[in-house]
């Protein structure tokens, strides 16, 4: 939201206060007050009538500071509120020694952040770490503003030369935010606009800080666009609440903000395996479903998840949670004849409920449904004749919900796609008396949340997975999440990576989307590019529209394509495993853009179009037929042998741009220098014991590598090696390793068992 005309003068309807002067700094305990009327104060007669702006300082985290600027104060707090993780540190408050402003600066430190306040002069807060100011509040970044459209809050940061803005949810344009508007506002719009199903109000940059803007309503975004040299954010009323994070490293900074707002839970390891959808709008039945699984089985494509989309349901019915008797006549026999074929079983939902559903009625009685103000069950025609929307604010709405889901959780349904959840409608009454502005966004984190813990309840910690399309801040906490409704082209595979590693700055883990699109039916040569960058992403599906994405209705290279590249994904498992637990613990997204990895590499910056699949394997998904252009940073990249690439270097040395031609079997997949990858040896799933039979692969060590390497359990027991390289001899040893393993380094293996050594 813009209110300028130019740098100098307000649009037309506009009246701005902003803070000019400061009258007054308070210590708290743990806070900062600073009382800053919006003219200077010359005299006791410019007080009367004269407007304060009121700015509060505090430390919810080391290294973190949180900013609140108020107008009036008397208004009601409707809620809800995002959940902040408090967890002061060391917190000092500094007041001049003066009575009056101007006797020198007033200043709140955090860990090793500081919010420095000039007292004396125009406005102005410098956030500064380790001596260099971060980012500043200037004489004209805070303003109260008065419009046609009503009353709003805005701040303005500095942005400095080069600076470069990341984040802001699961955006499908630029990677890079500088130059854009951004409305935080959830919306059903497809990956192709600038619309997004994942609405985060956070950003950071490579300057060394983020800021979590922490309104779950409308939050707009001007990132170096109203004014080129400033970051502006508003939102509507007479408060404006942000939090500066401190680095400096953009993976401390997403350490620090998901510590803040909510760390994915860890994934069973099942979900890492390949999943197979009906696809939408196609006609299936029980027997499409089982030719589909025999298909994979007689292709030898290791498949791990079925998933049954929306017509699981009688049309018109969606959602009362009933299997159609059509096609579906005995649910709970297919079910469990998919469970003894080894899989898992997903079914579609989502928080809506259909006129002709029975639940409408039961939900009606009951005081179940959103309301509208004047007390009749809110409704429209859109995705569903006369559908409402179930109240998640009243607990036992929440209850209601869940105890229908759980009636599939008996029967041997194991996870839910939980999708929509972003048209939620502001003319509205809820129960608990949430704001419907504030509601719209947050409603995915209420349904998520919801869904999730109910799988928690029923299947155990590790044990529950969503496959979610709306989400905000805080939503990371209950995963996966999937990209939404792409098209089958190569331009639409670009731009879902792009809203993928957009969310893995927004404090995201996991992130998947649907291989080879979803509208329309891709080529057989789109298909099998999206193939290997979707079994190279945390998360793996296969799913469309209105046509089938099973690999053999495309040809014969598909399948072998899809069958070699979930075989690697399985043998990766040891190395993705611990991807997910460190997503849990750390909040570092399995999926990495190149900043994330190489923040002091100006190239990686702004690299768009491959990742880093955790800190050690370089993917550049292909989006041509034949041809594809990647960027490798500084040191000795070794070409992962696993995925082909005759003819081709065996490394590659950076930093430098390299053109290469692949077939359909092979993309750029690289190994960093210094690596040890721990890679399995089943491929026909992702749940095993990733420990036993682990081969070490080292890449490149440095002399007088020392590093411990921890692999997960999977199904087994975990162990932990420690690898050291000196002389030209890797050594390694581990207390715990719970059966065979193996080592191997410049073309050397060797083996060992159980607990032992390696010299190599």
């Amino acid at each position: 939201m813009r209110f300028t005309d130019g740098y100098w003068e307000l649009r037309p309807g506009v009246e701005m206060l902003r803070p000019r002067d400061v009258d007054s700094v308070e210590a708290g305990a743990g806070t900062l007050t600073v009382h800053a009327p919006t003219a200077p104060i010359t005299g006791r007669g410019v007080t009367v009538s004269r407007p304060v702006v009121t700015v509060t300082f505090d430390a919810p985290a080391d290294g973190v500071i949180g900013v609140r600027i108020e107008h009036l104060q008397g208004g009601r707090d409707r809620g809800p509120h995002f959940a902040i993780n408090r967890e002061p540190g060391t917190v000092k408050v500094v007041v001049p020694d003066g009575e009056g402003a101007g006797d020198g600066p007033a200043e709140l430190t955090s860990g090793g952040l500081t919010a420095r306040v000039a007292t004396g002069g125009p406005w102005h807060v410098d956030f500064v770490a380790d001596g260099e100011v971060l980012t500043s509040s200037s004489h004209r970044s805070v303003g109260i503003a008065t419009t046609p459209d009503g009353e709003f809050v805005h701040e303005q940061l500095t942005l400095g030369v080069g600076e470069h803005v990341y984040g802001l949810g699961e955006r499908f344009g630029a990677f890079v935010k500088n130059g854009q508007s951004v409305d935080i506002w959830n919306e059903d719009g497809g990956t192709a606009s600038e619309q997004a199903y994942k609405n985060v109000p956070f950003y950071l940059t490579d300057r060394g800080y983020g800021v979590f803007v922490a309104h779950p309503e409308r939050v707009s975004f001007e990132v170096g666009s109203e004014v080129v040299s400033r970051t502006q954010f508003s939102v509507p009323g007479q408060s404006l609440q942000y939090y500066v994070i401190h680095g400096p490293t953009p993976a401390e900074i997403l350490r620090r903000y998901t510590a803040l707002t909510g760390r994915p839970a860890v994934v069973p390891a099942w979900s890492y395996g390949l999943w197979l959808s009906t696809s939408f709008t196609t006609d299936y039945s029980e027997s499409t479903v089982m030719s589909f699984v025999d298909g994979m089985a007689e292709r030898d494509i290791p498949l791990s998840v079925f998933h049954f989309d929306c017509f699981w349901m009688r049309q018109f019915h969606w959602c009362d949670f009933v299997w159609d008797p059509a096609t579906f006549p005995d649910p709970e026999g297919m079910l469990a004849r998919l469970h003894n074929r080894g899989l898992k079983v997903c079914v579609w939902i989502n928080p809506y409920i259909a006129q002709r559903s029975h639940l409408f009625r039961e939900g009606k009685e009951k005081g179940y449904l959103v309301k509208t103000a004047d007390g009749d069950v809110w409704q429209w025609d859109h995705w569903q004749a006369g559908m409402a929307l179930v109240d998640l604010t009243n607990p036992e709405a929440a209850a209601w919900y869940q105890d229908k889901l759980r009636v599939l959780l008996d029967q041997g349904v194991d996870c839910f796609k939980t999708d929509f959840g972003e048209r939620i409608p502001t003319d509205v009454v809820w129960h608990d008396g949430s704001d419907p502005q504030r509601m719209h966004n947050y409603y995915a984190a209420l349904y998520n949340r919801t869904v999730f813990e109910l799988l928690e309840q029923e299947r155990g910690r590790g044990e529950a997975v969503v496959f979610a399309r709306s989400a905000t801040a805080g939503t990371q906490a209950y995963p996966v999440h999937w990209g939404g409704d792409c098209e089958s082209t190569f331009v639409s595979m670009a731009e879902s990576l792009r809203g993928g590693l957009s969310l893995s700055l927004s404090g995201f883990g996991y992130w998947s989307h649907d291989i080879g699109g979803f509208e329309g039916t891709p080529d057989p040569a789109v298909f099998k590019r999206w193939v290997a960058f979707g079994l190279l992403s945390s998360h793996s599906r296969l799913h469309g529209s209105s046509s089938y994405r099973v690999p053999w209705v495309f040809d014969d290279e598909a399948v072998d394509v899809t069958r070699k590249f979930t075989r690697l994904k399985m043998r990766l498992m040891p190395y993705l495993g611990r991807l997910g637990h460190v997503a849990a613990e750390e909040g570092l997204p399995v999926m990495r853009p190149m900043v994330l990895q190489f923040p002091d590499d100006r190239t990686a910056a702004s690299v768009d179009t491959q990742y880093l699949l955790g800190p050690s394997l370089l993917v550049a998904p292909v989006f041509s037929e034949s041809r594809v252009e990647y960027y490798v940073p500084a040191g000795e990249w070794t070409r992962l042998s696993d995925v082909g690439g005759a003819g081709l270097a065996p490394t590659v040395t950076g930093p430098s741009w390299v053109t290469e031609e692949h077939g359909f079997d092979s993309l750029p997949l690289f190994v960093r220098p210094g690596t040890v990858l721990p890679v399995g040896d089943r491929d026909d799933r992702p749940d095993y014991a990733w420990a036993e039979g682990v081969t070490l692969r080292c890449t490149r060590l440095p002399e007088g590598f020392d590093e411990e390497v921890l692999v997960p359990g999977g199904t087994g027991a975990p162990a932990t090696f420690r690898v050291r390289y000196a002389s030209g001899v890797v050594h390694v040893t581990s207390a715990d390793a719970p059966g065979g393993w193996g080592v191997e380094n410049d073309g050397r293996k060797a083996r060992a068992t159980g607990p032992g050594e390696v010299r190599l």
